[in-house]
């Protein structure tokens, strides 16, 4: 009876100890979350479940192209760079110091990269021209506001632009001329509504670089006076001009002066006679082009 007893103790005991099968160790690794799937070969079960398409808003999209996905928001995830200049140059074109501004609406002049040297603002909605739009560029030698709406111009907007030479304000709504910058050679302000008044009377005197004027198209009732000896070209047509003196031109005081550098005056479309102010013009090397009968 005894014997029987150690019998039947251990046959219970051994299914107890005995190690699992080896499949079911296997599978164990498997059915694991966050296990690394390339370590063994998955069941078949299991690969029938990632070989599924997954279904999302109606539109099949394969595991491994789903996980493609994420890997590739997360790479956009980046922060953007710190860019200061980034917004002038979005919104126009910046090449080498130039920065292209043209038909794209703009109501004010934009921040301007500090290298700027050539800026080409032409047909926009600009109205005004604050002292501050320039006050650190002063690498500038051209500027272009051609086909704006700007009605005023502050005063000093342009005084530290020492390099400047050419300065296009041309079609615009200006009734006076703002200071000028002294290095400036070409200053085109036709199209506007300049009168007489609206000129300094010594506005291009100290210009010794000055050597193309166009104000051509506004209201002009006289020339300008103390014109500088380094003008080449001067563009008046279509003004209101009615008089001109013997010193607009030459020196009433010196009868030998010549004006050796002026190659063209343009006056037609005004309402004054040329021939009645001959000697206005004896020290120029030809006639200015206008009405003479």
């Amino acid at each position: 009876m005894e014997t029987l007893q150690a019998t039947f103790f251990f046959f219970v005991f051994v299914p107890l100890v005995n190690p699992a099968p080896p499949l079911q160790q296997e599978s164990l690794q498997f059915y694991e979350y966050g296990t690394d799937v390339s370590m063994g070969s998955l069941t078949q079960q299991d690969y029938e479940m990632q070989s599924k398409d997954i279904r999302k808003d109606g539109t099949n999209v394969s595991l491994d192209t789903s996980l493609m996905l994420q890997s590739d928001d997360s790479q956009l995830d980046v922060p953007p760079t710190k860019d200061t200049n980034l917004p002038t140059c979005l919104l126009c074109v910046c090449l080498s110091g130039s920065v292209y501004c043209e038909e794209i609406d703009i109501e004010a002049v934009p921040p301007l990269p500090k290298e700027t040297a050539y800026l080409y603002a032409r047909f926009n909605k600009i109205k005004r021209i604050a002292a501050s739009d320039f006050a650190d560029i002063t690498t500038l030698r051209r500027i272009d506001f051609s086909g704006n709406r700007i009605e005023e111009i502050e005063d000093g907007a342009f005084s530290k632009l020492l390099l400047l030479e050419e300065l296009s304000l041309a079609e615009n709504r200006l009734v006076k001329l703002p200071v000028l910058p002294p290095k400036l050679t070409t200053f085109n302000a036709n199209q506007n509504r300049i009168k007489s008044r609206g000129i300094k009377a010594n506005a291009f005197k100290k210009l010794t670089n000055l050597a193309y004027l166009y104000l051509g198209h506004n209201a002009l009732e006289s020339v300008p006076l103390n014109l500088p000896e380094s003008l080449r070209i001067l563009h008046l047509q279509y003004n209101n001009i009615t008089t001109i003196t013997d010193d607009t031109f030459c020196k009433s005081n010196n009868t030998r002066y010549i004006r050796t550098r002026m190659d063209e005056i343009r006056m037609e479309g005004n309402p004054i006679v040329l021939a009645k102010h001959v000697n206005a013009f004896s020290c120029l090397r030809m006639l200015p082009v206008g009405t003479y009968y």
